[in-house]
């Protein structure tokens, strides 16, 4: 009888023993997978905070609006809407056009009409807020500067907009993502300060600015806002329009994605092509 009590206590603790390494080995194994996941969202953060560095203007090459200039301007805090606006000359140019008149019609109400391949956008411009913004816009669309352009920067992870308004990027260009490419580089011949950054939120629906990290780099390029970024960007890139319409198809261009990744930023170039056939300012 005793000898049989020894092996059932034996087998008891052989039985206790195994239990304890399995124990142990979920527990390794619960731990493995907790690191996996904080490497995960560590990873999942880093590329947010690229996004945002990067974005959508803020390295100096493509497809951010970059400009080579021999001295920066600094910038001034000015009281909107502005009677006055300085523009400072900029390259590379992309296509030439005058500068803008210094002084704005900071009255006026304007509604600007994108002509697509894809149907008609329409911005209303935040004329009160960002006036010289505004005025540089008025003025290139009316210079026909965007005419025959196409939109060349598609960003759908951290941030969700469309870029457009370098016309490096002509109707017919193919856009492959080459880091020798100087698309996204090109400016109309010159830069001016950034606007209305106070308290700026990025929802669906905005237009604003890019630039190349500073606050004086704005030129031409412009990004639509197709689903909220606000927690994605900084508020650093002047908010001066509104889509009114056609909002969709920037939304229905975002769910085919794009074709190919720029290597030195987030996005790349939009799948499904958008052609800017021109641009038409209504003023009242």
């Amino acid at each position: 009888m005793a000898g049989k009590n020894e092996r059932q206590r034996r087998i008891a603790r052989e039985r206790y023993r195994r239990q304890q390494e399995q124990r142990l080995v979920r527990q390794r194994q619960m731990r493995r997978r907790g690191l996996i996941g904080v490497g995960a969202v560590l990873a999942a953060a880093l590329v947010a905070f690229l996004l945002v560095v990067f974005l959508p203007g803020g390295s100096p090459k493509h497809p951010a609006a970059s400009a080579s200039k021999s001295a920066t301007p600094t910038a001034t805090a000015v009281a909107e809407p502005a009677h006055h606006c300085s523009y400072t000359a900029a390259t590379p140019v992309a296509r030439k056009v005058s500068f803008p008149p210094a002084t704005p019609d900071y009255t006026a109400s304007y509604q600007a009409t994108i002509n697509t391949n894809l149907g008609k956008i329409t911005f209303n411009l935040l004329n009160s807020k960002a006036t010289c913004t505004v005025n540089s816009f008025v003025h290139l669309a009316e210079a026909g500067y965007f005419n025959n352009t196409q939109c060349h920067r598609l960003v759908t992870s951290g941030i969700y907009v469309l870029q457009c308004g370098d016309p490096t990027a002509t109707a017919t260009t193919k856009l492959t993502c080459s880091t020798t490419s100087n698309i996204g580089a090109g400016t109309p011949g010159y830069d001016f300060a950034s606007e209305n950054l106070t308290g700026a939120k990025y929802p669906a629906g905005t237009v604003a600015m890019a630039n190349e990290g500073t606050a004086t780099s704005n030129g031409s390029q412009f990004f639509i806002v197709y689903k909220d970024s606000t927690s994605g960007l900084t508020a650093s890139y002047t908010p001066f329009a509104t889509v009114s319409s056609g909002l969709g198809i920037v939304q229905n261009v975002a769910k085919d994605g794009y074709s190919c990744q720029y290597a030195s930023s987030g996005g790349g170039a939009p799948k499904k092509k958008v052609i800017i056939d021109s641009v038409t300012i209504k003023k009242t």
